[in-house]
């Protein structure tokens, strides 16, 4: 059984959840969130699944260890350096988010010790999940396949799509964008046959391939408009909310994939890419 816990981001439901199988919590969301929901487990938990060490995603690990020391912190052998030291990630995130508004967003950042940390390439069995390294959002995505259930656990390869409707996009925030990686990593994710994928934001896609068809489109058109420039890409996406949404859930894929920082990312893929900018 998969419960799927809304951490209730800045006292708004349906933007951030976590899952919590048999005792292990797949991406915990930010510590600014965190007394909302953790003391309502049932029981400890034994372990993090990190799909990648996003803030929104994996901020508050540390807490989360401090607060339950034998907790076991699952992540790309790539993002693990960056949990045990958070300094360069905080500067990345305070770059992109305003220092100012940083506690606010995400609470505190705290350091993960390097004895509860177990790296992985993205090819292992865990915990009975089947691990797979599913770059194109960031380049240290995990997606992790629970084996029992077929439910894959997708962090934000298959996009925001918040309920009640479908509609989805592709969220592209720097600085790590490679527009052909994730749809190759998309395909690899289909591959698996899930059952249900799992989606950070938000909640379920009960049938997989028409939601990874949806942010493919999503992730095509974003990066063709994003080649046209700022002020065509953020008119466009800033309608397609308003057309797909009502004001409630507009506010939320707003929160959860805010449009200038999509445009950032894609623009900085774009002449990463055209201009031979080294990532």
């Amino acid at each position: 059984m998969t419960r799927l816990i809304d951490v209730m981001h800045l006292g708004r439901d349906r933007v951030i959840g976590a899952h919590l199988v048999r005792g292990l919590i797949v991406d915990p969301g930010p510590a600014s969130a965190l007394d909302n929901w953790v003391d309502g487990l049932d029981e400890e938990p034994r372990g993090l699944l990190l799909t990648h060490i996003h803030l929104d995603h994996a901020g508050a690990a540390g807490t989360m260890v401090r607060r339950f020391p034998g907790l076991r912190v699952y992540v790309s052998e790539v993002g693990a350096p960056h949990l045990v030291d958070p300094s360069r990630l905080l500067r990345s995130a305070g770059r992109l988010y305003g220092e100012a508004n940083m506690p606010r967003l995400w609470g505190e950042v705290a350091p993960v010790p390097q004895r509860n940390l177990i790296a992985l390439e993205g090819t292992e069995e865990i915990e009975g999940f089947r691990v797979l390294h599913t770059p194109g959002h960031a380049s240290h995505h995990l997606t992790y396949l629970e084996l029992e259930s077929g439910d894959a656990y997708v962090g934000d390869m298959a996009g925001v799509r918040i309920p009640p409707g479908d509609h989805t996009l592709a969220p592209t925030p720097p600085p790590e964008i490679d527009v052909e990686a994730w749809l190759d990593s998309v395909s690899r994710i289909e591959a698996l046959e899930p059952s249900c994928l799992r989606l950070t934001h938000f909640g379920a896609a009960a049938h997989p391939g028409a939601q990874l068809d949806r942010l493919r489109a999503s992730l095509r058109h974003s990066a063709e408009l994003a080649r046209r420039g700022r002020g065509t890409f953020l008119d466009a996406y800033e309608g397609e909310i308003d057309a797909h949404a009502d004001p409630e859930t507009a506010l939320r894929v707003r929160q959860a994939t805010p449009p200038e920082q999509q445009w950032l990312g894609l623009e900085r893929y774009w002449r990463r890419r055209d201009g031979g900018e080294r990532a």
